[in-house]
């Protein structure tokens, strides 16, 4: 094209708002070569405009992406996953003997079960109350057993609906955020600050013990409230939820508490949100609060999935309807139930053997953690996490936290986590996970200390 830059230009026009001929001659006003791929068919069907509202990618798939992109330039890189907190030690075999059993009995007239209750087999119900919940009033018809905590924050924002107002923890794990978006109680996105404008951030920072200032919180329906939490690694003190429970009633709002952490918890922090005395006979957290967890962390049951959310009986909407009916049904409409295999792991985790073992992969978990605030304290940088969580919460100070994850793994070939990905405070932060091989944590330490 005389004179002009030539080059070779592929298009598809499956829902471009003008026509392809208007857009070729765009193209062709600059000189450009090209060919069309005219593929797929534009129905009439719009997008839905929440998932639109989304950010670009959600966070660990994005980290991935990263890792992707490093390993096709770097081929030949020994990488180490320091980033996604995904378990790594093998489940003990009290455990996956239990699901084997339940597997081979899939085989026999007498061992063979089909569906089972969507809200969880009652023997893991009453498990689960009496191992985490004895004499905190919950029961076990108040347990819903689920596949795992991440999916039981969506359908909890099923229940909730698009009208209610949201607080979340800044910093904080992306699908408290994300969901929100996806039901349409955030508002827009404002570029500037990184926030939608519908959601109230708590900032959590080491100025204010990473614990919202309530006094400076406006009421909201709904207070995301992750303890131990995730990515900073704080554990929250019995006053602070004492403060807390106290605020969600005075406000009439519903915590939703994530305890998924909770097993690591060594410092004596309450590891539920009803383990905080009430009034009289019926506990004050009890009125107010929802808690997810699951076995993914402290069981290793990432790829198994499992999981529980624990809705009371005395938790009220504003007209005196119980929140249980209308999440019972939401269990009943949106899931079919979590595997009995997994269940039989569940089950065989709460077990007397089965939660000492688990005990041990936990203290290994944590000693790595140590191994990490050691590490990094030694090399002069500011360090948070560790001691009741398995992540590390590393400041640097006046950095771009995306810049220090792309260094990081451009010169040591470790993945690590931008804090900014968990909201606008965790900026000049990474996380860092301590769910490793010891042997690999401690080969990071050595890079790291070469590096910084």
């Amino acid at each position: 094209m005389g004179g002009g830059v030539s080059r070779l230009i592929t298009l598809c026009f499956v829902c471009f708002q003008e026509p392809p001929q208007q857009i070729l001659f765009h193209i062709h006003k600059y000189k450009y070569e090209f060919h069309v791929i005219i593929v797929g068919h534009c129905t009439k069907v719009p997008r839905n405009s929440n998932l639109e509202n989304l950010r670009s990618g959600y966070l660990f798939p994005e980290i991935s992406r990263h890792e992707s992109e490093h390993l096709r330039r770097n081929p030949d890189a020994s990488l180490i996953r320091l980033g996604i907190g995904d378990t790594t030690q093998p489940i003990p075999d009290t455990i996956t003997l239990a699901m084997a059993e339940q597997v081979r009995g899939l085989s026999t007239i007498q061992g063979y079960r089909g569906y089972g209750a969507e809200q969880g087999n009652m023997p893991l119900r009453k498990a689960i109350a009496g191992k985490f919940y004895q004499d905190m009033g919950i029961k076990a018809n108040e347990i819903f057993v689920s596949d795992g905590a991440q999916c039981d924050i969506s359908r909890l924002q099923m229940l909730l609906g698009s009208n209610v107002t949201v607080a979340v923890q800044d910093p904080s794990f992306p699908a408290y955020i994300d969901s929100s978006v996806l039901v349409g109680q955030a508002g827009e996105l404002e570029e500037e600050t990184g926030k939608y404008g519908n959601i109230i951030y708590m900032n959590c920072g080491p100025e204010n013990d990473f614990f919202p200032d309530l006094s400076t919180i406006p009421r909201t329906d709904i207070i995301f409230l992750c303890s131990p939490n995730n990515p900073t690694g704080h554990a929250a003190s019995w006053q602070q939820l004492k403060q807390l429970v106290a605020f969600a009633k005075a406000n009439g709002s519903i915590i939703v508490h994530d305890s998924a952490y909770a097993a690591y918890i060594r410092d004596g922090s309450p590891r539920s949100i009803f383990a905080i005395p009430g009034a009289k006979e019926v506990g004050l957290s009890l009125q107010v609060a929802i808690e997810i967890s699951s076995f993914s962390k402290f069981a290793g049951f990432t790829g198994v999935r499992l999981g529980w959310t624990v809705v009371p009986e005395e938790l009220l909407y504003s007209n005196g309807f119980p929140v249980i009916k209308d999440f019972n049904r939401i269990v009943c409409t949106c899931f079919n139930g979590a595997s009995n295999i997994a269940q039989a792991g569940g089950l065989a985790c709460l077990s007397t053997d089965g939660y000492q073992d688990l005990c041990k992969v936990i203290d290994y978990y944590m000693e790595n953690a140590k191994i990490l605030v050691d590490g990094f304290t030694s090399l002069g940088w500011k360090v948070y996490g560790g001691k009741n969580a398995p992540y590390i919460w590393v400041h640097f100070p006046g950095m771009s936290s995306w810049n220090v994850f792309a260094e990081i793994l451009k010169k040591t070939n470790i993945v690590t986590i931008p804090g900014r990905g968990f909201g606008p405070a965790g900026e000049e932060y990474i996380r860092v996970s301590a769910f490793g091989q010891r042997q690999i944590t401690l080969e990071a330490l050595r890079r790291l200390n070469s590096f910084l």
